[in-house]
């Protein structure tokens, strides 16, 4: 394997320029999609790599449960530095399954929670809650897929407004939006190096919904008020996976591109573009963050099994 073992786990600094840039350029659904799928295949392979790493780390702890021969020093030359990085992997492959594995059970209570304090109420696509407290946001699940928003903010809300507010929040629901945020979560919590990936999806998914609703009401002023309004008196939704109208980020840029014309719907950007260029060093480095891998996990398969005796 030698280094290649290791080129997963630092591949992400590739897609740094397309983080910035497929906000500023790509149409939001595009620059979802991209991104999203850019950070699940690098943190993907870069996981695999560390367990890779991790295995020859555990073989040389006295008393482990694998065979002996995988502690060979034909086996631990498939890694270099194999005395120090195979022991490191073994804490960091248990803080990314503690971390993610955390991460999955709040997204799951939160859920739960959220739709058990929707009991009782009529089964509407849209719950309004007797709440002092202003927020909306999408909640998929249960029954249906529903938007929540407390009477708070609807009161300080025109009616162009809610029309507004209500088109966002189904835009979440039917684009399906927190699948997206839960995936880049879940990869910046496996790889570090993609936590920018993970703020430029967070931005585009409510971009993408900003444009839906605009379609939708057909008025792009009256959608940038309401995210502004929102933005000003809401806490946002109550966890990061669940979109909302006020979710937190820059806002100011998010009205300021809806006052404008609405965005080209390209699926791939142009190579010959700052842009481009950047997704194709993105895809690049997806590509050879999955051949590492790739060749990682055959090459230690072969050597293990070699290594087991009969």
């Amino acid at each position: 394997m030698g280094v290649f073992v290791f080129l997963p786990l630092v591949l992400p600094l590739t897609a740094w320029p397309i983080a910035r840039l497929a906000e500023e350029h790509l149409h939001p659904r595009t620059a979802t999609r991209l991104l999203t799928a850019v950070a699940a295949v690098m943190a993907l392979c870069s996981t695999v790599c560390l367990a890779l790493v991790m295995v020859v780390g555990t073989a040389q702890l006295p008393g482990n449960p694998l065979p002996d021969g995988w502690s060979d020093p034909e086996v631990r030359a498939a890694v270099p530095y194999d005395e120090v990085v195979g022991k490191a992997a073994i804490p960091a492959l248990c803080a990314v399954v503690l971390a993610s594995a955390r991460a999955l059970w709040r997204h799951g209570r939160v859920r739960r929670r959220a739709h058990r304090a929707l009991e009782g109420l009529p089964g509407t696509a849209v719950a309004v809650l007797p709440d002092d407290v202003p927020y909306a946001y999408a909640l998929p699940g249960g029954r249906r897929d529903r938007v929540v928003v407390s009477r708070a903010l609807l009161d300080r809300l025109e009616p162009s407004e809610r029309r507004a507010l209500f088109a966002h929040e189904r835009a979440h629901l039917t684009a399906r939006h927190h699948r997206f945020l839960l995936a880049v979560r879940l990869a910046a919590l496996a790889n570090p190096f993609l936590r920018p990936l993970r703020t430029a999806v967070a931005y585009t998914a409510e971009r993408w919904a900003d444009e839906a609703a605009a379609r939708a009401v057909g008025d792009r002023r009256a959608v940038a008020t309401a995210i502004g309004k929102a933005a000003l008196v809401s806490r946002g939704g109550p966890v990061a996976t669940l979109a909302g109208l006020a979710a937190p980020g820059p806002v100011p840029r998010r009205v300021a591109a809806l006052l404008g014309p609405a965005p080209a719907a390209r699926t791939w950007p142009s190579l010959f573009t700052s842009v481009g260029l950047a997704a194709w060093a993105a895809a690049a480095g997806a590509a050879a963050s999955a051949m590492s891998s790739a060749n990682a996990a055959v090459t230690m398969f072969l050597i293990l099994r070699a290594a087991t005796p009969l």
